[in-house]
């Protein structure tokens, strides 16, 4: 028998007792908690981020060179291996013990991880096995150490979130707070591997997390301030990339002729990171459809790949295209790389390298890559805008910072996150105002030319569909006598069904019923038609064997934030909304009832504005 609701006196004059017996139940942390364990998400990511990186230096240089060091420093261009033409095979060899990996330990550790991690926490809870974040590791560094042309932030992304969920998991935290823990973690890695404490939390907010609030934000500060301290103890405190023009203070506003070119460069952006996702999902949709498994699948892969690189390295004198692809950025980023058709060579090959590496099976992240893609396209944009503006004080190092905004921005669907990453990983202030304006038309070209991101893309075609707009939840703070069905029909608790049905006459437009023994409420029918339907087989039972006794009752003034969530403790059906009173509440305090129907009305009545 469902348990009676009781009442005490507050400053309201009423509050509802919540007895109900709970099952077991996971046990929700207090802040102070919840903070205390990001900040060991954030320190043992932190530590996740150097070890990954040793791992990946280690990988390369015997891949690379036949030689175990942990010399590596990746925004420098590769050195030539001794291999000679034999390194065309080395990522084919690194992909193979990758599919090892994947298909016997973790089929999540394939690709660039972020999707994986969204589909967490909006179809799963917040759970992400803690084996992921170990076979992750491997296979990325596998896959980055020997050539393929994907990111390490993807991987570290992962690795945190399967840090923070795995933890949750551990002190059985309800799932609200798994998912903090695990974006906490996501939050972590980003900043780790860019040095970039701000970005990292704009990625978290903007990706991550379905609500942002006190509760949300603060563990996640916590846990990317506590990795980017490890980061820079442990890599020092220089940004990501040196530019040296960060050092020059701008002086006068942009020319016109130089805002014009960025305006363009903002188009191109949008265009790019269509590309690059439309690529990623042509080459996927390719490799699933060759004949063979999946290690010959990833072979061809890989092997298309380091012939690339290969001729990149006969005509062009370096790999340019492998792994992370830092040395390339840094050396436009210097200006020391200038040529129009390298440029544009670039922007293909590495855009052709990663959907491949991606597509036929490699595990790493997509972030570096569309760094790599703006930069060039970036460059290369800036390269023109001197030949057609000579006088417009135009510099090619400077359209490539802003070109990596744009794409990365547009890419992801991250605008902000992009803005103040791009800012933190140059600490370049004069590239401010021509980001804000190419991230924001990049943005939009891309919206124009396809919804999905380069992250959602890949879920949309597992069915699973990410929303695009986060709405607050605007309806949350009205108060219940603004929802309320303000006109609920009395009846007395020993009426017959039929006499009901006849005493209401034609069936009404109204919610509910509320039923009454004298002036005490006895409980709910929450929806009328109910009562009509079994007004034929229940004639002659009496409304005290239909009504619902497991309701709430709330004063007028309570928030639906509050209803709901007595609601959802009570496992009710309907709130009777009554006013201020001493004592239990009787009929002539009742307001009005409010049901699941109310809530739902309110929220796309909430919602009008941006659904016309």
């Amino acid at each position: 028998m469902s348990a009676r609701p009781g009442y005490t006196q507050n400053v309201h004059g009423l509050v509802m007792v919540e007895s109900q017996v709970e099952g077991a139940s996971p046990r929700r942390a207090t802040l102070l908690t919840l903070c205390f364990f990001s900040l060991v998400v954030g320190i043992i990511t932190g530590y996740g981020a150097v070890a990954f990186r040793a791992l990946v230096a280690i990988i390369h240089n015997l891949a690379f060179y036949g030689t175990f060091t942990l010399e590596y420093d990746a925004n420098m261009l590769t050195e030539p291996s001794s291999w000679g033409p034999l390194i065309i095979l080395v990522p084919v060899l690194g992909g193979m013990l990758v599919v090892f990996l994947v298909n016997n330990f973790a089929p999540e550790a394939k690709g660039h991880g972020v999707p994986e991690v969204m589909n967490a926490i909006y179809f799963n809870q917040g759970r992400i096995r803690p084996l992921v974040a170990v076979i992750k590791s491997v296979a990325s560094a596998l896959s980055i150490g020997t050539g393929a042309a994907v990111g390490r932030e993807g991987p570290i992304i992962q690795i945190g979130s399967s840090l923070g969920s795995s933890i949750a998991q551990l002190r059985n935290l309800p799932t609200g707070q798994r998912i903090t823990l695990l974006a906490a973690g996501a939050g972590a890695g980003i900043a780790a591997t860019f040095n970039t404490p701000l970005g990292a939390v704009l990625f978290a907010i903007e990706l991550m997390m379905p609500e942002v609030s006190t509760r949300t934000f603060l563990p996640v500060v916590i846990a990317t301030g506590a990795a980017t301290y490890i980061g820079r103890i442990s890599f020092g405190l220089a940004p990501a990339f040196e530019v040296p023009l960060a050092a020059i203070p701008q002086v006068s506003a942009i020319d016109i002729e130089a805002l014009i070119i960025y305006v363009v460069l903002g188009v191109l952006s949008g265009v790019a990171a269509w590309m690059l996702i439309r690529s990623m999902l042509i080459t996927d949709k390719f490799f699933k459809k060759m004949p063979g498994n999946d290690y010959t699948r990833h072979a061809v892969g890989m092997l298309s790949v380091g012939i690339l690189m290969y001729v990149l390295f006969l005509t062009a004198g370096n790999y340019y295209v492998d792994g992370v692809g830092y040395g390339t950025i840094q050396a436009i980023l210097r200006g020391g790389m200038t040529s129009l058709p390298l440029l544009v060579i670039l922007f293909f090959a590495k855009m052709y390298a990663t959907s491949v590496s991606i597509g036929s099976g490699a595990s790493g992240g997509v972030f570096s890559p569309s760094l790599f893609v703006g930069a060039t396209m970036g460059g290369a944009v800036g390269v023109i805008g001197t030949m057609i503006f000579p006088n417009a004080g135009i510099n090619p190092a400077e359209f490539a910072l802003v070109g990596m905004g744009g794409v990365v921005a547009a890419g992801t669907g991250a605008a902000m996150t992009a803005i103040i990453m791009i800012f933190e990983m140059t600490r370049d202030y004069n590239i401010v105002v021509p980001l804000v304006v190419a991230v924001a038309i990049a943005l939009g070209v891309r919206r124009m030319l396809i919804s999905e991101t380069i992250y959602t893309s890949k879920l949309v075609l597992r069915g699973l569909h990410i929303p695009k707009e986060r709405h607050s939840n605007m309806f949350m703070v009205h108060p219940a006598h603004e929802v309320m069905d303000r006109a609920p029909i009395f009846l007395d608790a020993a009426m017959r069904v039929s006499e009901a049905v006849e005493k209401i006459g034609a069936k009404p437009k109204v919610a509910s019923i509320v039923v009454v023994a004298g002036d005490r409420i006895v409980g709910v029918v929450p929806d009328v038609d109910h009562l009509y339907a079994v007004a034929n087989e229940k004639a002659n039972a009496t409304l005290s064997d239909l009504v619902d006794e497991d309701f709430v009752v709330v004063v007028d003034k309570t928030t639906l934030f509050d209803v709901i969530k007595r609601m959802h403790r009570r496992n009710a059906r309907a709130a009777v909304v009554v006013q201020p009173c001493r004592g239990l509440p009787r009929q002539s305090d009742v307001r009005g009832v409010i049901t699941k129907s109310h809530i739902s009305d309110s929220v796309v009545s909430s919602m009008q504005n941006y659904l016309e």
